[in-house]
């Protein structure tokens, strides 16, 4: 899961960085509205997580700007602001959800978790594919009744792939949802983590598509 943070306090920033890290989130930050719209004008995300009072343009700025543009990405409002006006407007202007500071991070990670399936369509936190079950507010895996341990990376493309099922993701897809700004990914790293993973999870449930990429499949 990849997530454009907009937060101009630096300790706020990095702090709810290294959290979202630790979460298994792919986090670019970025610290003025400006940035943050010509960011999600080329880069795709699954969430944004949004500060109001940012320099260049404001948070609300930003909301129209995106809205209008029919970017439609779920975006999740992290302000200080607190009263119910700002509340509405910020709804109103196209935001999904609202949290005010200082706020718990059990709460904005459930509450990124409900946007960001809401925007896939899923029912729940749980995924099911074949005998392959990924617990996503718990980050479990259970294959055939027994717990399987992956690394982040490998947990990190499972869900890329069970989140749709039968779809063939390309290399650079993978890439772009495995790796965040500035990371160094080495040229077979996408068919390193893939092989790991399956050998977890079975040789047969990831297929290639020879020139296209990978899916993982609902049959063995």
């Amino acid at each position: 899961m990849r997530v454009l943070l907009v937060e101009d306090d630096e300790m706020i920033g990095e702090s709810l960085s290294d959290a979202l890290q630790d979460e298994a989130y792919i986090v670019d930050w970025v610290k003025d509205g400006r940035q943050a719209i010509l960011t999600l004008k080329v880069q795709p995300y699954d969430i944004v997580l949004l500060d109001l009072g940012l320099p260049e343009v404001d948070g609300m700025g930003v909301l129209n700007t995106i809205r209008h543009a029919q970017i439609k990405t779920p975006v999740l409002i992290i302000t200080a602001r607190d009263e119910v006006k700002d509340r509405i407007a910020g709804l109103d202007s196209g935001a999904d959800d609202y949290v005010v500071k200082p706020f718990e991070l059990g709460e904005v990670f459930a509450r990124m978790r409900v946007l960001i399936r809401r925007a896939q369509g899923q029912a729940d936190n749980l995924l099911i594919v074949g005998n392959v079950q990924l617990d996503t507010t718990h980050k479990r895996v259970i294959m055939d009744d027994s717990p399987v341990d992956l690394t982040a990376k490998e947990y990190m493309l499972l869900n890329i792939f069970m989140l749709s099922p039968e779809k063939v993701m390309s290399k650079t897809e993978l890439e772009d949802s495995l790796y965040g700004w500035g990371g160094e990914v080495e040229s077979n790293a996408v068919e390193f983590l893939i092989h790991s993973l399956r050998k977890k999870i079975g040789q047969q449930r990831i297929k290639n598509v020879r020139g296209l990429g990978w899916y993982i499949s609902n049959s063995n």
